[in-house]
């Protein structure tokens, strides 16, 4: 029989990983290895230590890995997995392979810089010095491995399994992961959700659905909860603008640079041209943003076409005017210049959960001041910055500083790319034949909440644990 070992986003919403062996033929071929993601841990020291161990003889031994989408904590210990030794091919969607030119590399120079950063104490200590999970040359064998396979396009793998991706609408490129598995002389048929996306996110497409299946690994990241109504985060996000220019402060928006980046532009430039956007300056502050932005804007065919159609509307058919207060700083001079500015505008700078990136640098000039408002837009994790500004933190450490938070800190939940609870529920619904669900990628309080709600639909879940071996 073939099984499927879960290595990762058990408990916890970051480093997915899941391990299937494919059962020899009979007849001297031996069992086939395909990891499906291969995600960094994201949030605290313990990521830190996870995310440095070695893989061992998994780099050697896979003879596959296929990955859902572009979001590190999905595709970002790739390059560590080649250094270690692996040399197959790396499966996913033209989309993620245009994002994982991006945000592998964006990667590799965060940690040259850490750790750079890092080992000029540890050498004036006398301690041995570190060295980065992988460097840039790594990440260019990682995306020379890469092959990618359209939305419903059947590929065939090591072992016989064949690979079929779906939309998941969550960001560019995200896919739903559908694979027929050989086990036991038969066909079994495990999908993996991904990420799954919002349906009133705007410029991705709804989520597919899907009708067949024997096993289904279901994301729970937000089991627990629904997302407030698309209105309503507007209105609430119209109203903290609002208030800030009023107030004369800032506005900081830690945003991750795949997706909610450019879901924020895309409501910024919709209030903009309903006149309900005070502001005339409007940074994105993140080199890495910029050029996901600019790929978004390059596969505009790929996107929703109902809310291309509205921007376009709105901004007469002209580009430029969809909001002409955008100002893009790529360097760090024109980052640290933003600085200067005490009042009146938006910025929006990484990292989306604040552990790094030029968003603390804004905090550093902006955390004490009353008058600023920070919205947080995305999943913050346990152990980031972004989760304890959210848990109500009344101090910050920030690049080496104590911060006393006197900012006013705004969680707007409506922007989530996820499935809220209710839509977790209605895909799994559309599943024929009860197959058996298990609950990845959700912290144990969402899992527990979404387990206990299927079960009242009928669907019975297994929340598995770390290093559980299932037969398919």
């Amino acid at each position: 029989m073939s099984t499927l070992t879960f290595l990762g986003a058990v408990g916890e919403v970051t480093g997915s990983r899941y391990l299937i062996e494919v059962d020899a033929d009979g007849e001297g071929v031996p069992a086939r290895r395909v990891l499906l993601e291969c995600g960094m841990h994201q949030g605290g020291e313990d990521a830190e230590r996870i995310n440095a161990e070695p893989f061992g003889r998994l780099a050697d031994t896979l003879d596959e890995v296929v990955i859902s989408h572009g979001h590190l904590d999905h595709c970002g210990l790739l390059p560590k997995l080649v250094r270690e030794g692996y040399r197959g091919a790396i499966h996913c969607t033209p989309g993620t392979k245009a994002l994982l030119e991006i945000t592998l590399a964006d990667s590799a120079f965060i940690m040259a810089k850490d750790v750079e950063w890092e080992n000029r104490w540890r050498h004036r200590a006398g301690k041995p010095l570190l060295k980065p999970l992988y460097d840039i040359d790594d990440v260019e064998r990682t995306l020379d491995l890469c092959q990618i396979h359209p939305f419903g396009q059947p590929a065939t793998l090591a072992g016989g399994v064949v690979l079929v991706y779906h939309d998941a609408g969550h960001i560019l490129g995200s896919a739903i992961v559908e694979l027929a598995i050989p086990s036991g002389g038969r066909t079994r048929r495990l999908v993996f959700s991904g990420d799954l996306g919002n349906p009133e996110s705007a410029l991705m497409k709804d989520p597919d659905i899907q009708r067949d299946a024997d096993l289904v690994l279901l994301e729970s990241t937000y089991g627990d909860r629904d997302h407030r109504p698309l209105k309503e985060t507007i209105e609430e996000f119209a109203e903290v603008l609002d208030a800030a220019f009023e107030d004369g402060g800032n506005v900081l928006i830690p945003a991750f640079a795949i997706g909610r980046t450019q879901e924020i532009l895309y409501h910024l430039s919709m209030l903009y041209h309903q006149g309900r956007l005070r502001q005339q300056r409007i940074f994105l502050d993140s080199p890495m943003a910029i050029r996901v932005t600019e790929l978004y804007e390059r596969r505009r065919s790929t996107l929703d076409p109902e809310d291309l159609h509205a921007l376009n509307v709105a901004a007469h058919g002209d580009p430029e005017q969809y909001l002409p207060g955008l100002r893009l700083t790529r360097s760090v001079e024109e980052s640290m210049a933003i600085n200067r500015i005490r009042g009146g505008a938006v910025i929006i700078a990484g990292a989306g959960m604040c552990n790094g990136g030029r968003i603390l640098h804004h905090f550093r000039y902006n955390l004490e001041h009353p008058s600023t408002r920070v919205v947080i837009v995305g999943f913050q994790a346990a152990g980031t910055n972004g989760r304890r500004l959210v848990d109500g933190a009344s101090h910050l450490k920030v690049l080496g500083r104590e911060l006393k938070v006197k900012a006013h800190i705004h969680t707007i939940g409506g922007f989530s790319a996820h499935a809220g609870q209710t839509e977790l529920v209605a895909w799994a619904g559309a599943f024929r034949d009860c197959p058996r669900f298990y609950l990845v990628h959700g912290e144990p309080a969402a899992q527990l909440a979404l387990q206990q709600v299927l079960a009242t639909s009928g669907i019975e879940a297994e929340i598995p644990v770390y290093q559980q071996c299932i037969e398919l």
